[in-house]
């Protein structure tokens, strides 16, 4: 992810506009727009304002890619193995109309996997507009947790289609869904902010440029 996709990330996880975050740096709400687009990058002063106001460093913000999980076996064994476990529940539950399980609150729809000492669990409320939690266990103790909500804003939104992006999710983007996946007239985005240990996300999908779709999440590990 580069800087430009960095930055409405983080904007957009603040809750700020662009207008917001131009008045914080003291620059023009053009000059946002610019940086945003990629038709502009803002110099030495702006970026460490802006790093300061993200609580971000300026290396994460100028270094592309830097939100994706390199994860290579044995540098982490137990974090590799978590990650390939959250993958393989994610190809086996919702996003593959599977293993799904009686509520667990009221009125919500609930999915289960278990592999092994590794439990599965993924729980969410609404429709068009939902909220939820999936979360992983290992030998009964809690390892990792995500919140997201999420909308539809468009007629042509295909639910199919997020449920076969998130099947695409890889070790590179173990989060949601891939960085970037397409199948005909839809086009599914994800950005993320930080690791799997603690992170911050945003996912959208278009339709012929249309947005139709959006969804923010957050999560990591758990102690």
């Amino acid at each position: 992810m580069i800087f430009s996709e960095k930055l409405v990330v983080l904007r957009k996880n603040k809750g700020m506009t662009q207008d917001a975050l131009s008045e914080k740096l003291n620059v023009s709400r053009q000059a946002v727009a610019k940086w945003e687009s990629g038709q502009a990058y803002p110099d030495i002063s702006n970026l460490i304002q802006i790093s300061d106001l993200m609580n971000v460093t300026v290396d994460y913000l100028v270094r592309d890619g830097e939100c994706m999980m390199n994860v290579t076996p044995g540098k982490d064994a137990d974090l590799n193995e978590l990650i390939e476990f959250r993958l393989e529940a994610n190809v086996h539950t919702y996003a593959a109309f599977m293993n799904e399980v009686d509520s667990t609150r009221l009125d919500s729809h609930d999915f289960r996997y278990q592999n092994g000492d590794y439990v599965y669990h993924d729980t969410y409320v609404g429709g068009e507009q939902f909220a939820g939690e999936e979360a992983v266990w290992k030998n009964g103790k809690s390892l990792y947790a995500m919140n997201y909500m999420g909308r539809v804003l468009g007629k042509d939104f295909s639910g199919n289609f997020l449920k076969d992006a998130l099947r695409h999710a890889d070790k590179k983007m173990p989060y949601r869904g891939p960085e970037y996946y397409q199948d005909g007239e839809y086009l599914y985005k994800s950005s993320v902010n930080g690791d799997f240990s603690w992170f911050q996300g945003y996912e959208e999908i278009f339709c012929r440029g249309e947005k139709v779709y959006e969804c923010y999440f957050h999560g990591g590990l758990t102690k």
